[in-house]
């Protein structure tokens, strides 16, 4: 479910810019811990729910606690698990989600330096180099071809160039980290801005050089996104940004993220116990819906949480571990009433007030009968 959106657009890459199929698995392995690291705890969550739901199916919670052992006593193994989950999930938060960021973008540079029609689209207005607006009517992805093309070129602020061309292919200089898109059969027509002069020049060949360079300076000379650093890398980066007075919210969500979704299996694995001792028939697909209804209210208020941190309206701190309290809360008094067997001794009761109703209701139907 997490993966579609994804998936569309690597199935896009493969039918419509001809990128080979290993290119696609390798940014498919880099996204992926991403979502592991929402999926792992999602997972663990399920397996507690069905192993539980199966113990209570089959009446063997019954027979434990007949034994002698209460709920605390079977925690052991869950809280093995638990911290295994946790462990894991810290892994992919602390390591795995940030060289899998700058893997894929990394890749996707690379991708765009080496096959530069795969990032143009035909029939579309490119603007995806500074300074040129790429116009073809169809590409042919697997050979660099373009035909029937129009450049608007304003690179040069003292003349503006608008070029026509029958045909076109992209030569690659990966050492030099540049794409020359060499035009065929086509003419420039020139404008100044200053003078108003305007000429016309025919050509057979024609170059037009895409430095990637320049392309992709912003991603180079920028600040490296949160997601990318590891917990070190962000710390030195808030210290950094501290003394220098400049904000580094988003940097502090991230830092504070990384702790609290490893945390969120604790939290999960408290709440998963006593809601999968509860009874059912359908184990699989009623622990199935309490992990996703689960989740989902748990990722809604950590995404709203981190929302309103990146805004400044709340604290990090606050934004990023609230879920985990209200889950914390929420978790403690459903083990604490599972574990007193609260459910059990209130239908008791029922039963026995019952059982009184009935006994006055047939006494006083009987003393009616007589005269």
């Amino acid at each position: 479910m997490l993966l579609v959106a994804r998936l569309l657009k690597l199935i896009e890459l493969v039918v419509s810019r001809g990128l080979p199929l290993t290119s696609i698995l390798r940014l498919f392995a880099y996204i992926m811990p991403a979502f592991l690291e929402v999926t792992v705890p999602m997972a663990m969550l399920l397996a507690i729910l069905i192993a539980f739901g199966r113990l209570s199916a089959d009446s063997e919670m019954v027979a434990l606690r007949s034994s002698g052992l209460s709920l605390y006593q079977l925690m052991p193994p869950v809280a093995i698990f638990v911290a295994l989950t946790s462990v894991a999930t810290a892994g992919i938060a602390l390591y795995a989600r940030p060289w899998g960021n700058r893997s894929l973008k990394a890749a996707l540079y690379d991708m765009a330096r080496t096959r530069a029609s795969a990032g143009l689209r035909p029939a579309v207005f490119n603007d995806d180099f500074p300074g040129l607006v790429i116009y073809a009517e169809s590409i042919d992805p697997n050979m660099d071809h373009l035909s029937r093309v129009l450049i608007a070129d304003e690179r040069d602020p003292s003349q503006h160039n608008t070029i026509f061309a029958r045909a076109g292919y992209m030569i690659s200089d990966r050492r030099a980290q540049t794409v020359t898109l060499r035009l065929l059969d086509g003419s420039i027509h020139t404008t100044d801005p200053r003078g108003g002069a305007e000429y016309q020049t025919d050509f057979q060949s024609y170059d037009v050089n895409l430095d990637l360079r320049q392309a992709f300076a912003g991603l180079k000379q920028r600040e490296r996104d949160p997601k990318e650093l590891t917990l070190g890398q962000l710390a030195r980066v808030i210290a950094t940004k501290q003394a220098d007075g400049r904000p580094y919210g988003p940097e502090l969500v991230e830092y504070h993220r990384k702790f609290s979704i490893p945390f969120a299996c604790i939290v999960l694995g408290l709440v998963g116990v006593p809601l999968g001792i509860q009874p059912a028939r359908a184990v699989r697909a009623r622990g199935f819906v309490v992990s996703l209804v689960v989740i989902f209210a748990y990722y809604i208020l950590l995404s709203a949480g981190q929302a309103l941190a990146e805004r400044g309206t709340v604290s990090a701190v606050l934004g990023l571990w609230l879920p985990n309290i209200v889950l914390a809360v929420l978790g403690v008094y459903l083990f604490a009433q599972a574990a007193r067997e609260r459910s059990a001794a209130a239908f008791e009761r029922m039963q026995i007030g019952f059982a009184a109703l009935r006994q006055k209701l047939v006494a006083r139907l009987g003393a009616e009968a007589w005269p």
